[in-house]
Parts: C-alpha cells; structure tokens; sequence
C-alpha cells in the first residue's frame, strides 16, 4: 500500500520501519522538522495515514486544521493516545471528509514494538478495522483487541495506561516502605517479584536500582499527558491517579519529563 507515516518520534520510527519492512510505499513527515507544504505532499493520494503524534491537540493542528490533500475513501489509522471525546470528534471529522477513521492505541513500550509484540488496539467501523489490520503489523496478533467504535478504543488504552501508572506508585510505596525498615532496594524488588506487579518490577527494576533513566521506553511526560487525559474522561474520583500525576509533574518540574517515567521511583518525597 502507499502509506503516509505522519510523526516520528521513539516509537513512531519503529512502527514506520516495521511498514517499509512489509514492503509497504512509505513516504513519512515530522513535526519536528517538516514544513507544512512538505506534510500536504506526504499525504497526497495515500492510501492509509498514519498519524502516532504526542496527543489530541497535535492530531488536531496536524490533520484537523492541516487542509491536508487526503485521498476519498483512504484509512486514517490513528496511534496517538488520546481521549475518547478526541476519538469520537476525530471519527466524526474523517466522515465529513470523506476518510475512513480508525483508533489505534498500543500497548507496551519500544522494546517490544521492536518485536513486533505490542498489544493494539482497534476502533472504528468493522470494514476500516479489518482494513487496518493489514497496517499494525507491530502487534501481537494474540493481543490485538476490537471495538465498536473509536471512544472505546480510546478508553481501553487509558484503563491499560491507569493501570502502569498506578503499579509503577506501588512500586515507588513499597521502596520508601522498604526504606523506613532497613530493606535494601534489591530485597525491596525481589519481594515485589513474587506479588501481582511482578512484571513491572522486573523491567522497571534495573533502572531504579542503577538510579539512569535515560534510557526511555515510555518517558515520564507522555504519561502525564495520558494521566491527564483520564481525568478529564471520567467524573469519578481516580485517587491513586492523582498520585501518579503528582510525581510525574514534580519529574516534569524537575527537568526530567523525557527520561523513563520509573524515575518518580528517584524522586524526593
């Protein structure tokens, strides 16, 4: 297919390798670095677009307010997380535009997109889904999961994205509990091994006892901006998130937004 790649940032770039690896026609555009012209001519008769940008209001800048050249009937596969009100205005946009829309969240970080091993997420119509299953080829086909419409979509990677953030405070309590009683910190992970949040303890473990997060899966900025995001999509009350979002601003406050979002676990109370 002829494929315009719209954002490349950490994972962006893998996933757009991953499209010129299956032979795809990939023409691709940066925000960072492209002009306007030059994204309206990336775009221009493509068959799919596909846009993994930072959030709703770089989607909206980019492709809502972008007067882009978008080909009648083409597939936008949309990767960025964003809320289920932004999915739904998004979907509703492409309609009047004459494109078919789909939400295509992840989940998982850049090491198992290498893998191709994500899990996706994929909302929209049932005719645009099953074309779009063809695009996300980053997944895990075992963990590519369907809904009825793109808000949903938009729901289930923020519950995905709730629930790393709100295992990550576990982490980040049971460290200063440690702490407070003569646990070192490589005892303190090793119990947390043999209890529900296991998983991130093994992979987020190693950065928090070397005390480098430079190296970025998932940094701590664009959780917040998820963190955020799930406020605003719900009226009931998420403490633990609130937590969550309070270390991730103080890194943030601190000059540490684009390291690992582990670093909290560094962070002074």
């Amino acid at each position: 297919m002829d494929i315009a790649f719209v954002g490349l940032g950490r994972m962006g770039r893998i996933m757009r390798d991953h499209l010129v690896e299956d032979g795809h026609s990939v023409r691709s555009w940066t925000r960072s670095q492209g002009t306007r012209d030059e994204l309206r001519s990336t775009v221009e008769g493509a068959d799919v677009v596909v846009t993994v940008l930072f959030g709703p209001d770089a989607v909206r800048e980019t492709v809502l307010e972008g007067d882009l050249p978008l080909r009648a009937g083409a597939l936008w596969v949309d990767v960025t997380t964003v809320s289920p009100a932004d999915a739904t205005a998004f979907a509703q946009w492409a309609g009047e535009h004459g494109v078919r829309y789909v939400h295509s969240p992840v989940v998982g970080s850049l090491e198992p997109a290498r893998r191709r091993a994500l899990g996706v997420f994929l909302g929209g119509e049932a005719d645009a889904v099953a074309a779009a299953r063809q695009v996300v080829t980053w997944g895990d086909p075992e963990k590519v999961r369907e809904f009825a419409t793109p808000a949903q979509a938009s729901a289930a990677k923020l519950i995905a994205n709730l629930a790393l953030g709100v295992a990550m405070e576990g982490v980040v309590e049971a460290l200063r509990l440690g702490g407070s009683n003569e646990l070192q910190t490589g005892q303190v992970l090793d119990v947390l091994g043999l209890t529900m949040i296991a998983g991130l303890a093994a992979v987020k473990g190693p950065l928090v006892a070397s005390g480098e997060f430079t190296d970025t899966q998932f940094s701590a900025d664009l959780l917040a901006k998820d963190a955020r995001l799930m406020k605003a999509s719900t009226g009931a009350p998420l403490p633990a998130l609130e937590a969550v979002l309070r270390r991730l601003e103080a890194a943030s406050a601190a000059g540490r937004g684009d390291e690992d979002f582990a670093v909290v676990a560094a962070l002074p109370e």
